[in-house]
């Protein structure tokens, strides 16, 4: 039985505490991101310890999940089942990282600093979702194990 408002809600709070939690750390700031990367200048690792802090949390969810038949609003969780390493994976994360290390901004803070108007943070966000465009349309297979979860509002 799905539960539409009750994802959608739950889905703003947990972006809410998300963006709140950004901010906070000072994760919003891509000097910080890029002082994090500068590994032989001024290194600043403050992003190692909110990375910490979101394993430490992750680690908790994962115990809750392995104890639990299914999600509180869905019949069954929706993880991933590839676990190879492979070239995707590698080329892919290497692009990531280059996007990051280029702009100084990972998604998450990237989407957190759009609701403060600023031009590098809108331009960094329509390149990402072009790009994922890009993907999905050229080089996406159809071996994907798991279609997005469906938000939409039926009435």
């Amino acid at each position: 039985m799905k539960h539409p408002y009750a994802q959608l809600a739950i889905a703003l709070v947990s972006g809410l505490v998300f963006g709140f939690g950004l901010s906070l750390s000072g994760m919003l700031n891509p000097q910080r991101v890029q002082g994090f990367l500068d590994i032989f200048g001024v290194w600043d690792p403050s992003l190692a310890f909110v990375l910490g802090g979101a394993v430490v949390v992750a680690t908790f969810g994962v115990q809750i999940m392995r104890i639990s038949s299914h999600p509180v609003l869905e019949p069954r969780y929706h993880v991933p089942t590839n676990k190879k390493i492979d070239a995707p994976l590698i080329l892919g994360s290497a692009i990531f990282g280059i996007g990051w290390g280029l702009g100084g901004l990972c998604p998450g803070p990237a989407v957190a600093l759009l609701s403060m108007g600023s031009v590098k943070p809108t331009v960094f966000v329509v390149c990402m979702l072009a790009g994922m465009q890009v993907h999905d349309r050229l080089l996406r297979t159809s071996q994907t194990s798991d279609p997005p979860i469906d938000l939409q509002l039926r009435r």
